[in-house]
């Protein structure tokens, strides 16, 4: 979240950067009402001076043994009424001002290429090239339902378009994976892994930045108030709300598996087959709370650590740099990683990197110490995937099967799955 003050001080630059971003100008309409605020502001203020100014003429004259005319009394009443007033319309006010800010997305950084959607995006490394076999490998909705792992008929039957149901060798394979990650992330990257809610509070969702502006693209329980998260960045941001972080704490660092869920009607009519895009999957977050001069940095190693377990499991890779028009809400700078997938022949995203600067900090009111006894500062935060499961899953069938149909399992996994193949189809 912006806040006025910056909006107030740099409403040109905020306007051009915003506007690399697609998005209309909400900032005069701002300045416009924080100009109001600030006016009924100085009335109210001068108000109370006069109200106090009358009131100790009044208990003066009290003091003395003398009457207080009526007409004084009204003058009083009138003065409370008129600063009343002021106070109700400046806390509404106030409350426009806030809607709209929390509908302003984040500011990308200098460095962030210009452009208006995912074309603009540019690859900034590659790890290996997709490999050429020697036979014409599946897509995955194909072999899957063949090697008897993904029923997509009858995830269908239980829940509508774009869910599946996993058996056997399946959902095995996606807890080794889920396992190993955790492991790898918190053994050899420092972070510490939490359990979380999978369903959180509106304000949580608000201080994601989810809410307002996504309600569309999430699942709400209507009666209580509650909603399911679409990432486990959602409630881990939210864990330090309304807090001071005590001084020599960051950086924080957090890694979850969680169930997600999404309603993809932004995305209606793309990747349509298989489980490359559907409403609920599990994936593995990596999250942090970081010092400001070290956010960048850190998101380096943070898109590093992603980045090791498409190493670890032998993908061909590669990173790009978001532009200004196709990176998330609240990011300030975003790398994707793609991974490539042999059966459907293209660049699948399993992870996505991000720099949120002080924007969800301010917006969840989190704040830290630099120093003990030192003034509270907004944190940064960062997230990123580490990885998204369907897609992962996807690369190892399509990367790793093999003539017969069968498919071989990364070294790196069998201590976690017991097996090292799944078997051709038979019959």
């Amino acid at each position: 979240m912006l806040s006025i003050e910056q909006i107030r001080e740099r409403p040109d630059e905020i306007r051009k950067a915003l506007q690399t971003r697609g998005e209309d100008d909400p900032i005069t309409g701002l300045l416009e009402l924080d100009t109001k605020v600030r006016q009924a502001i100085t009335q109210r203020d001068e108000l109370n001076a006069e109200r106090n100014r009358v009131s100790r003429e009044i208990g003066q004259a009290r003091s003395q043994g003398q009457e207080v005319s009526e007409e004084s009394r009204a003058a009083m009443r009138k003065i409370g009424d008129q600063a009343d007033a002021l106070n109700e319309q400046t806390k509404e006010l106030g409350e426009k001002i806030n809607s709209l800010l929390l509908e302003i997305p984040n500011l990308p950084q200098a460095d962030v290429p210009v452009g208006e959607d995912e074309s603009g995006s540019v690859i900034v490394r590659q790890s290996g090239e997709p490999p050429v076999k020697d036979f014409e490998p599946k897509p995955h909705w194909d072999l899957g339902p063949e090697l008897g792992i993904i029923d997509f008929e009858r995830g269908t039957k239980l829940a509508g378009s774009r869910f599946y149901t996993m058996l056997g060798y399946g959902p095995k394979l996606e807890r080794a994976l889920t396992a190993w990650m955790l492991d790898l992330h918190s053994q050899e990257h420092g972070y510490t892994e939490i359990s979380l809610p999978a369903v959180v509070k509106r304000d949580i969702m608000e201080g994601s930045g989810n809410l307002p502006k996504f309600a569309d693209n999430l699942y709400h329980d209507d009666e209580d108030d509650l909603w399911l998260i679409p990432t486990a960045e959602v409630p881990i941001t939210n864990l330090y709300r309304d807090e001071v972080i005590p001084a020599n704490t960051l950086p924080l660092k957090f890694v979850a598996q969680t169930p997600c869920f999404r309603r993809e009607k932004a995305s209606a009519g793309r990747d349509t087959r298989g489980i490359k895009r559907v409403h609920q999957f599990n994936k593995v977050e990596m999250y942090q709370f970081v010092e400001p001069d070290t956010s960048n940095a850190e998101l380096e190693q943070l898109v590093d650590n992603a980045e090791d377990v498409c190493r670890k499991l032998g993908f061909t890779y590669r990173v790009l740099q978001l532009c200004t028009g196709d990176m998330g809400f609240a990011s300030s700078k975003t790398y994707d990683i793609e991974v490539w997938a042999a059966g459907c022949k293209e660049w699948l995203e399993v992870s996505s990197c991000s720099n949120c600067t002080d924007f969800q900090a301010r917006r969840s009111n989190i704040r830290y110490r630099a120093e003990e006894g030192g003034r509270p500062r907004l944190p940064h935060t960062l997230n990123g995937s580490g990885l998204a499961l369907p897609r992962v899953m996807i690369a190892i069938m399509e990367n790793y099967q093999q003539p017969d149909g069968s498919v071989v399992i990364p070294e790196v996994l069998r201590p976690y799955t017991g097996f090292d193949v799944i078997p051709a189809p038979t019959g």
